[in-house]
């Protein structure tokens, strides 16, 4: 799809900021690419919260996979909240297209930043929320000067760039100190996690702060289907969530 064609490629409502009830977001890394727009919709019947699009540039991470066209395909597919999740090197090269896909958030990593702060004031003059991930063995200490402009922060609990790999126990104390820094932020903004989020890994994830949960590879091998999946997880995130 040209540039031109998404431009105007309208938005869903967004989901409100700050913790609270346990969101799930999908992510389409796994999802079958041949009918892509369906799974959408199906993601939406089965109760999710959110779409993540995983946005590699096979320099960054070691994968490519899909670009903004592919993002405003799908766009009237479904009413959920979009987020173009940039695992990109240059990211600020590109937002303007993956808000024009109709993202409602774009999620820049600190570490593909030259200069951070530059690149989250972009993203806010789009008019769309604005995200910062770190990697997992990259301290908090690198958005200390930016928490005035972040509404998400993405923790990574794997290493990015592939699909199906298992969660990092070690950075349920990484949460558990962002959650802490979190309150005391000028602004509302809520905790992700992406990465190896599964039945037996969310309820840690949970307790230890986050109120977002990027669901890969879990939602489509789950024996009760995707809306088990759903069910089965935001069951044991609430769970543990209130025992905290």
């Amino acid at each position: 799809m040209p540039n031109d064609e998404i431009r105007d490629t309208p938005r869903s409502p967004e989901l409100p900021l700050g913790p609270g009830a346990p969101k799930l977001i999908a992510s389409v890394l796994n999802a079958d690419l041949d009918r892509l727009s369906e799974v959408c919709g199906e993601m939406e019947q089965a109760g999710l919260d959110g779409i993540q699009w995983d946005v590699m540039d096979g320099r960054f991470v070691p994968n490519l996979t899909m670009g903004p066209a592919t993002i405003a395909a799908c766009r009237k597919a479904t009413s959920l909240p979009f987020e173009a999740h940039l695992m990109i090197e240059e990211p600020e090269r590109s937002i303007e297209q993956y808000a024009a896909a109709g993202c409602e958030y774009i999620i820049v990593h600190v570490e593909a930043c030259r200069h951070l702060h530059r690149v989250l004031d972009a993203i806010s003059s789009l008019d769309v929320r604005v995200g910062v991930a770190l990697n997992p063995a990259t301290p908090l200490e690198a958005i200390a000067h930016v928490t005035d402009l972040i509404d998400v922060l993405l923790l990574m609990t794997v290493n990015p760039g592939f699909g199906g790999q298992s969660y990092i126990e070690s950075m349920k104390s990484k949460i558990r100190t962002a959650r802490d820094l979190m309150s005391r932020w000028p602004d509302e903004a809520h905790l992700e996690v992406d990465g190896g989020i599964s039945p037996s890994t969310i309820a840690g994830a949970a307790s230890a702060g986050a109120d977002w949960f990027v669901i890969g590879s879990a939602l489509f091998k789950h024996e009760g289907g995707m809306e088990g999946a759903v069910n089965h997880m935001r069951a044991e995130a609430s769970r543990a969530a209130l025992d905290s």
